[in-house]
């Protein structure tokens, strides 16, 4: 693949030598050859054929010289660039090589996989010594006169970019847990470019750079209370000044000398310290009036420093930070107003379908918008902006259009046409447009005919079920994880919290429902929802994402609810 390192290709939203890593999990030991990676765990042998790229043979051979195993010990060789390798069949070939000194793998055609194969430890090192040289010897020179073999199904490996497109479409193609596309999401899915904004338009954006403060805080020293501003130490003589927050004239106090302060005013020259009206007591002597600290009041300066809260050049936020209203605000404290950010993310709405109507009287077969109106709503809830939205006719070439005349948008937000029906077309059009898909089922209830794609240019396709109910739900569960994609944002620690009636809910795969918290900190859940409609997430403050085969008392993700 023209020196791709291809064990570090991603497919299915993970590493291909992760997905190996997870097969052999269970093997006492383990070797991986080749460039050394600082990210494996330090329980993971690592080591290099000699010379670099002399072979298959050459790796097998490096393995074994540090695998420290004995002859009648067995393991396996496993290639990094078999994406959908299992542990069940790292499992079926240990137990088939008690029986036989080698076993290969084999796919449907009858096709031989030597690097998915089990050996006993003295028959592979016999068979390497054999051919005396190991480098640039192909895998079939280990195969012996007799072997034994096991059938394998759906065996992919990816020697050519089309051989990955297909293993990735593949992947796409079937259904994933929330988890797992979440991850695919965050791996495929390319940050947006990074660009110059006025901060105070960019609310719902991340940081492409750290926020550091163009000036100190305080620029000068202020007062930080109603009192008077003195110099030296008391008792003092209280002037008639009274300086204000704001206030452009010249004020000197001469040791001794004390001037009525307003909080946030600067402090005269001369003056060393503020005492707060509460700890100060002011008396008409003859001589004028004078200032003292009272006899039971602390010694303390309630004046604010330069550079008390911080300096020129201090970070305020690291790069990725969400741009939010605080930060909005301290990044105006600290004289910046610009930054380079990426989004905020802009998304195109589609509702789609002839029976859907908006305005007006409904005619027979005609179902309200329930969902066009109120999807910004919630899109803005997971930091996105709706800059456009629209209703699609069930047409064949309908999507083929959308996808030529929006090009704005970063995301394209297409509610209905995500299943199999007549008028689902969503799917073809996204072949026809080149389309990359990341996310193509999930296992879960509502949602699970949820997708996500990825269109040649960069913007981002997210297919939402029909139903009210699971349009929402599967919006609420999977776009944050668009938004941190294509801002480059840390995406948010999952809430998790018990679910009292867990059982009582819980199948073969995750279902999101509607809960309520309870007097004791767990929260229950709503088993008989209606999913024509919202109503049921009415006074409810969060989903729960109740696992599958889940008991009472178990831990479930929360996703909050707009309020």
């Amino acid at each position: 693949m023209g020196g791709v390192d291809k064990p570090a290709v991603v497919v299915g939203g993970r590493r291909m030598l992760d997905t190996a890593l997870d097969a052999v999990d269970d093997c006492e030991r383990i070797v991986v050859v080749g460039p050394r990676r600082a990210d494996l765990d330090s329980t993971v042998l690592q080591t290099q054929e000699t010379p670099p790229g002399a072979g298959p043979v050459a790796g097998v051979a490096a393995g074994l010289a540090v695998l420290d195993a004995e002859p009648d010990d067995r393991v396996i060789l496993l290639a990094s660039d078999l994406p959908f390798a299992e542990p069940t069949m790292v499992e079926a070939l240990a137990a088939a090589v008690q029986d036989a000194d080698t076993v290969f793998a084999v796919d449907e055609s009858g096709r031989l996989q030597f690097l998915l194969s089990a050996w006993r430890v003295g028959a592979l090192t016999d068979r390497v010594r054999a051919l005396g040289s190991a480098v640039n010897q192909p895998m079939k020179a280990l195969v012996p006169d007799a072997f034994a073999t096991v059938l394998f199904r759906g065996v992919t490996d990816c020697d050519t970019p089309d051989d990955v497109e297909r293993a990735r479409s593949r992947a796409a193609a079937a259904p994933v847990t929330i988890a797992e596309a979440r991850e695919a999401i965050l791996t495929v899915v390319p940050p947006l470019p990074p660009r110059s904004a006025a901060l105070g338009t960019a609310l719902g954006a991340t940081l492409a750079e750290p926020l550091l403060a163009a000036e100190a805080l305080p620029r000068i020293a202020v007062s930080a209370m109603d009192g008077y501003a003195v110099a030296g130490d008391g008792p003092w003589v209280l002037r008639d000044d009274i300086r204000y927050a704001g206030s452009s004239e010249e004020l000197e106090l001469a040791d001794g000398e004390a001037a009525r302060i307003a909080t946030g005013a600067h402090l005269p020259s001369g003056a060393t310290a503020v005492v707060r009206d509460e700890f100060a007591v002011a008396t008409d002597t003859s001589v004028g009036p004078r200032l003292s600290r009272r006899e039971d009041a602390p010694v303390r300066d309630d004046a604010r420093r330069r550079g008390e809260d911080w300096h020129e050049g201090y970070r305020l936020a690291a790069e990725g930070t969400a741009v939010t209203p605080a930060l909005v605000s301290a990044a105006a404290s600290a004289e910046v107003t610009t930054a380079g950010v990426r989004g905020p993310v802009r998304a195109h709405v589609v509702v789609t379908g002839d029976e859907i109507r908006r305005d007006g009287p409904l005619r027979h077969g005609q179902t309200r918008d329930a969902l066009g109106p109120v999807l910004p709503q919630f899109l803005s809830w997971c930091g996105i902006r709706t800059v456009a939205d629209a209703h699609l006719r069930d047409t064949s070439d309908s999507f083929d259009e959308l996808f030529r005349e929006v090009r704005q948008p970063d995301l394209i937000v297409i509610v209905g046409a995500t299943g199999g029906g007549a008028a689902d077309q969503l799917r073809a059009a996204l072949d026809r447009a080149e389309a990359r898909v990341v996310v193509g089922r999930v296992r879960c209830r509502p949602g699970g005919s949820q997708v996500t794609a990825l269109l040649p240019d960069g913007r981002v396709v997210l297919g939402l079920p029909g139903n009210p109910y699971a349009a929402v739900v599967t919006l609420l569960t999977t776009v944050p994880s668009i938004a941190a994609a294509l801002t480059g944002r840390t995406p948010a620690p999952r809430q998790l919290a018990r679910i009292a009636n867990a059982s009582e809910v819980s199948g073969d795969a995750t279902r999101i429902l509607p809960a309520v918290p309870q007097p004791d900190g767990t929260w229950r859940v709503d088993p008989g929802i209606r999913t024509a409609h919202l109503a049921g997430l009415i006074d409810r403050e969060a989903l729960a994402l109740v696992p599958a085969g889940a008991a009472d008392g178990d831990l479930a993700e929360l996703v909050p609810l707009p309020r």
